[in-house]
């Protein structure tokens, strides 16, 4: 395979980093720019929206572009971004960085990805995409750990600091050691979006974006959540951040091989259920001994990320002629999750308590269920058109 895939991967981590980041510091940031925890909130929210919604609209509106000199431009947006997040005398500018950091973001991933997978001969496609996911997962277990022992040590604004360093070192290596990489095929728009007309297919994508809002009705919050409930120091918070992110990659490969194993429909089934318990039996574990509440964190944890695979792997088969498509836009659905779940988990802080983020977010996570079990009880128009020349 060749190893340049490891510098996109690398801008990955530093991507995924700053997606998730804020939820980690959420309250050094809340404190400094005299905002709630809520308001603060609405900094992942504001994020996932943008992030959903504008990676479709670049590609196709750079579709005709050479692809290096692309990335290197959306970097660079990106490194403005977070100098002007570090550079934030308020909420209004923190805000601003944000959306362009969204932007640039999400375009990143989608052409890493891309690039990848036309860097690499046919029977290395798979790996090279894989590379690049675990640099996103990778800021999971290791990224959002080291950004809370920086933002608590020098303050939240040296974290945006760090990260425009590293795109600025990215940003060199891409320019030195890349490639050019023409442009794929350009596919239209309309075409993209035609296959959202059959409900197995949409009724999919909506669980992923409900799991995820229900994940995320706490995840976001999970800072405040482990210092009000548990009355945990920095320390501690960061070392569960660092447990939940390696139970996470791990249950991203469990949720493989669960799919290879078990099929892609009982695993998304399994998944969710188990998911949905969790949520329900979080709030009540913080009166339990810690080392039980850790199990249930991990457990949890490890089912957030082990439904990804098998419901990536349920959509290639549902559709294998559009699934690049498909699987884009079920990112953009599990983004605008993100963002739901995010703003009514701070809702939730607003109006009640905290303990109560988790069994908001099981609402979310029963209607994904729901939505899944819709989804593999019913046949695709491809399957039935096949159906009926049998």
């Amino acid at each position: 395979m060749n190893p340049k895939i490891y510098i996109l991967a690398v801008s990955c981590f530093v991507i995924g980093t700053v997606e998730l980041i804020i939820g980690g510091i959420l309250d050094i940031i809340s404190n400094d720019l005299g905002v709630s925890v809520s308001t603060a909130g609405n900094l992942i929210t504001i994020y996932s929206v943008f992030f959903a919604l504008s990676a479709p609209i670049l590609l196709n509106m750079t579709a005709k572009f050479e692809r290096k000199k692309t990335y290197l431009w959306t970097l660079f947006a990106f490194l403005l971004s977070n100098v002007l997040s570090a550079a934030s005398m308020n909420y209004e500018m923190l805000f601003a960085g944000r959306i362009i950091a969204a932007i640039s973001g999400s375009f990143l991933v989608v052409l890493s990805t891309t690039m990848a997978s036309r860097m690499v001969a046919d029977e290395y496609k798979g790996r090279a995409i894989g590379t690049i996911f675990m640099g996103i997962s990778a800021s999971l277990v290791l990224g959002i750990p080291i950004g809370i022992l920086v933002g608590n040590a020098y303050g939240w604004r040296s974290v945006f600091i760090l990260i425009g360093i590293l795109t600025a070192l990215i940003m060199i290596g891409v320019f030195f050691l890349l490639e050019k990489v023409s442009p794929p095929p350009v596919v239209p728009l309309r075409e993209q979006l035609r296959s959202l007309r059959e409900p197995k297919i949409i009724t999919t994508e909506l669980s992923s974006g409900f799991m995820l809002a229900g994940h995320l009705t706490l995840y976001a919050y999970l800072t405040p959540f482990l210092r009000t409930t548990l009355h945990m120091n920095t320390t501690m918070v960061t070392i569960m951040y660092i447990v939940f992110g390696i139970a996470a990659v791990a249950g991203g490969g469990l949720g493989g091989l669960s799919s290879d194993k078990f099929g892609s429909k009982k695993s998304i089934l399994t998944i969710i259920t188990a998911f949905l318990v969790m949520m329900l039996i979080i709030p009540f574990s913080v009166d339990w001994p810690i080392y039980v509440f850790t199990a249930v964190i991990i457990i949890w944890s490890a089912l957030s990320w082990a439904i990804s695979p098998a419901q990536n792997n349920f959509i290639i088969q549902m559709a294998p002629h559009n699934s690049d498509i498909l699987l884009s836009l079920n990112t953009s659905a599990s983004h605008l999750g993100i963002a739901l779940g995010s703003f009514v988990g701070g809702m939730v802080i607003e109006h009640t308590s905290i303990l109560y983020n988790a069994w908001f977010g099981a609402i979310f996570v029963l209607i994904a269920l729901l939505c899944s079990i819709f989804s593999i009880t019913r046949h695709t128009v491809s399957q039935s058109a096949q159906s009926h020349q049998h």
